[in-house]
């Protein structure tokens, strides 16, 4: 009988094993879906032995070994008359790249040597823009993070059944594309590295301001987003966004157990605990920024990177003496616009410039007691609250907010529609 020390060793082992098990697996059998089908029967085979005979020493290896020989068995049962020559060339590619000669050879290569490349091709085909964005987050946390669909299904608040037809469905697309398990170069690397980030923030904002559900935020997806993250910031360690990226979640997530009060309503920056604040995450922030600027070679930093730089500079001087009040209604449009997706905060004099591709919105303190939300999106109807200014001007409207309550839904609707339109 399995003991819960066992079970929680088993579980450890396999979220940090899995997604390198599956990724070498993967440029095996050249499919994603056999890849995790051989893995999740190493798994079965270890929950059932090693309750009895113990952890192995080397339990990478051991799973790995297992899913080789389950590969090799599956491949031979499956030989039918229809896909005779397409199996039988499989598993020839298979038997040559790993002969029982030399075995032992082969797992040590394939787990050292290989591993960073198998990994990253298995993080890109994952993040695949041939997928939906909900098919790349569900595929994302089960073949990377390790979670199961019931996991995956109560974090965002969606049926099990909902979740595992999105990673069946991700998975035949994937197959019927012929999406080759590969890294991309060139340009196609730049707008596939894009997707790779858009997927790990996306998991990261739904942890960080949870969109649906009673709770104000989830951390196990902040977790979940940050070792994506700091993995990918090892295996493209040049890459000056991903960099950005690692920062922009560590400063958030420093802040997390600051964010919400004991009833589990947010708290808004200015009022939130300093001492709760978690120091290392900082630390970590800062030097993962340090790295973004180094790696950036002079060019401008990205839209992750200035997310993390910025914002507590702008406010300090923005919201600074008599107009320091006015912070958290700054706090909480700022919160409510980050549940949208990436975007950059350009600093100015007296106002924060919010662009995607190009500026959809501003905020400034007008007066002592009054923001000012500029909104930048034409065809809007204007009414007693949305201010239509003149033409030529920095926005098209104009809203005044003097409370905190103010920030409701109507004007972040305004703002996403302008938001949606930056492009």
């Amino acid at each position: 009988m399995m003991t819960s020390d066992t079970q929680r060793t088993i579980e450890a082992i396999w979220r940090i094993e899995s997604a390198k098990l599956i990724a070498a697996l993967a440029r095996l059998v050249r499919d994603v879906g056999l890849a995790e089908d051989l893995a999740q029967d190493a798994l079965v085979i270890a929950l059932e032995r090693w309750p009895k005979t113990g952890v192995p020493d080397k339990p990478g290896a051991w799973l790995m070994a297992t899913a080789k020989h389950r590969a090799i068995d599956r491949i031979r049962r499956n030989v039918t008359l229809e896909r005779k020559h397409e199996e039988l060339g499989r598993e020839l590619v298979i038997q040559q790249e790993m002969t029982e000669a030399d075995f032992d050879a082969a797992l040590d290569t394939t787990l050292a040597d290989d591993v960073g490349d198998d990994l990253l091709r298995l993080i890109f085909m994952a993040c695949h823009p041939v997928l939906s964005t909900e098919a790349r987050v569900a595929l994302t946390l089960r073949l990377l993070g390790g979670l199961t669909t019931d996991e995956i299904a109560r974090a965002f608040l969606v049926s099990e059944a909902t979740v595992a037809q999105r990673i069946v469905r991700a998975k035949r697309t994937l197959a019927e594309a012929r999406v080759p398990f590969e890294v991309p170069r060139g340009a196609d690397r730049d707008m596939r590295l894009s997707s790779v980030l858009e997927v790990i923030y996306l998991i990261f904002n739904e942890g960080y301001a949870a969109t649906a559900g009673e709770s104000w935020v989830r951390p196990t997806l902040c977790e979940d987003a940050l070792r994506l993250g700091r993995i990918l910031a090892e295996l493209v360690s040049s890459e000056s966004d991903v960099h950005g990226l690692v920062a922009l979640m560590e400063i958030q997530a420093s802040r997390l157990r600051a964010r919400v009060g004991p009833a589990g309503d947010p708290i808004l920056l200015l009022d939130q605990n300093h001492a709760r604040w978690d120091q290392l995450l900082i630390r970590r922030g800062l030097a993962a920024l340090e790295r973004a600027n180094a790696t950036a070679l002079g060019s401008a930093l990205g839209p992750y990177a200035l997310q993390a730089a910025t914002p507590g500079d702008v406010l300090a001087e923005i919201y600074s003496g008599p107009k320091a009040e006015l912070r958290p209604i700054h706090d909480k449009l700022l919160a409510a616009i980050e549940k949208f997706g990436a975007f950059e905060i350009a600093p100015k004099k007296n106002y924060v410039s919010l662009r995607r591709k190009k500026q959809f919105a501003m905020i400034s303190p007008a007066t002592k007691t009054r923001v000012e939300v500029g909104i930048n999106v034409k065809g809007l109807k204007p009414t007693a609250r949305l201010i239509e200014m003149p033409a030529g001007g920095m926005c098209q409207y104009k809203v005044n907010v003097t409370a905190v309550g103010e920030v409701d839904k109507e004007l972040i609707a305004w703002i996403r529609q302008a938001y949606d339109n930056a492009v």
